[in-house]
């Protein structure tokens, strides 16, 4: 791995930094905060008719289904497609209620987050420092859910060039190709750009598109047992003193 890293350092040139978002800007415990914003979910719908099991297990289906997704369609299409197989088409009336609450009850879910100020601190001073940043969230949520889960981290949508939602994207994590259609809307590559994340397999996927990582291990995920000793990693303290050094080089 050290190798790898050393190879794809010739002749970068750092320009942009894409973040993860929960478990890296936002803490939160992943299994924790699914719970309780299924818990919600189901609150919110159960007086329209859907039982709440039968439910989860359709928004299930339909993240598999922008997990797998091929490009061919966004994954907001792919999600309501495979949700609708499972239901039926009346979930298709119903989508307004979803939209509601994602405007609202949604909102209750940041009590499942934790919150670490040197999150926003890190995004605000390299921001100062000219760095193009984005963030690089699963697109497997809709716009108004996303722009909520990066107030909670304590940021703006404005802090970031782009930000990935289920509308905006047709590839989901840790497809190459979901990095990739980033790289293409910032019109930049890969050897100039760092990923940060917290997911050892979601997170690290770029670098077969030859990006830089680091991995930010105050909420690590590394379900595979991945060997990660060779990847630049730690808080964010540590992020920021490697970017002073790539900056240096």
């Amino acid at each position: 791995m050290g190798e790898y890293l050393h190879e794809n350092e010739v002749g970068m040139a750092l320009r942009t930094i894409l973040f993860d978002l929960d478990g890296t800007l936002l803490p939160m415990d992943q299994d924790e905060f699914v719970k309780g914003y299924f818990k919600l979910l189901a609150q919110k719908l159960a007086p329209h008719g859907y039982e709440a099991k039968a439910l989860i297990n359709a928004v299930w289906a339909g993240t598999a289904a922008m997990i797998q997704n091929d490009g061919s369609q966004s994954n907001e299409s792919a999600f309501w497609k495979r949700f609708a197989a499972v239901l039926g088409d009346k979930v298709y009336g119903d989508k307004i209620l979803f939209e509601d609450f994602y405007a609202n009850e949604f909102g209750m879910a940041k009590q499942f987050c934790g919150s670490n100020p040197a999150a926003a601190e890190t995004v605000k001073v390299l921001k100062d420092k000219g760095f193009q940043l984005a963030l690089a969230t699963n697109p497997i949520f809709p716009t108004i859910a996303t722009e909520q889960r990066i107030a909670w981290a304590g940021l703006h949508p404005t802090d970031f060039a782009l930000y990935t939602t289920y509308e905006n994207a047709s590839y989901s994590k840790p497809n190459p190709a979901y990095y990739q259609q980033i790289l293409d809307k910032l019109g930049t590559r890969a050897e100039d750009c760092l990923m940060v994340g917290n997911d050892t397999t979601d997170d690290t996927a770029p670098e077969k598109l030859g990006m830089q990582v680091f991995l930010l291990t105050d909420c690590l995920i590394n379900e595979k047992n991945k060997d990660i000793s060779g990847y630049p990693q730690g808080s964010f303290a540590d992020l920021m003193a490697y970017v002073e050094q790539q900056e240096k080089e």
